[in-house]
């Protein structure tokens, strides 16, 4: 069997639970992170802030859990009724089916006669995950897995929420200043082990998640402020 290249290596494959971990890592950091800053800047007590980053922690893990759960599931749920109509169609119009394929091959520019030749013989070997792959575009090693991303983004969450906790538990979590300083290195490091894994550019991960987790910490901040003075 012939194996892969070391140069070929590719960063695609590993692109469902990438996405979902790295979102779900961000989205911990930011969301608990700034509704600790905004309950802080409405001159809440430690035991608040301490209770509202553990509460954003639990919530939000179990929300983009079931949220990744749900989204892959109605993925695969598409994926499988594209599948089945192929299984149909393949079993009452084989030749239009066969001819269908030879046809794609052509327009990825192999000769007439040659798509018909590698038509048959994936016709004749596995015809529907032919169908599957090059009219669909659904790859069995590349398919949806609803659990594996639902498990990723929640462990992902808990572990970006758990970094501005540990800071206010540090510094006391009255030190609004330790909880930024500590969340947007956390981002920062996010965003470049994401591109780092996805084969991206890491300056420019980075400075994406830093600006939208500052602009998200300096609002709810903001608001927090305003509620507090209110009240």
């Amino acid at each position: 069997m012939n194996t892969p290249h070391p140069e070929e290596k590719h960063k695609s494959q590993r692109g469902n639970w990438l996405r979902a971990s790295i979102l779900g890592v961000n989205d911990g950091i930011v969301s608990t992170s700034s509704i600790m800053l905004g309950v802080l800047a409405a001159q809440a007590d430690d035991k608040i802030i301490l209770a509202t980053g553990i509460a954003s922690l639990v919530a939000g893990a179990f929300s983009m859990a079931a949220g990744e759960y749900v989204s892959v599931s109605s993925q695969r749920d598409s994926e499988r009724a594209d599948i089945d109509i192929e299984r149909r169609a393949l079993k009452d119009n084989p030749e239009g089916e066969l001819q269908e394929l030879a046809e794609i091959y052509e327009e990825r520019g192999l000769s007439k006669k040659l798509a018909m030749q590698v038509a048959v013989q994936l016709h004749d070997n596995d015809a529907l995950d032919a169908h599957a792959r090059d009219e669909l575009g659904i790859n069995k090693r590349m398919r949806a897995h609803p659990f594996q991303a639902a498990g990723a983004s929640a462990l992902a969450f808990a572990i970006g929420a758990a970094v501005p906790i540990i800071a206010a538990l540090v510094g006391t979590s009255t030190d609004g200043t330790l909880i930024v300083v500590v969340s947007l290195i956390a981002l920062a490091v996010s965003g470049s082990i994401g591109a780092v894994i996805g084969g991206g550019n890491k300056l420019i991960a980075a400075l994406r998640v830093l600006a939208g987790g500052g602009i998200a910490m300096i609002v709810t901040f903001a608001i927090g402020h305003l509620v507090g003075v209110s009240l």
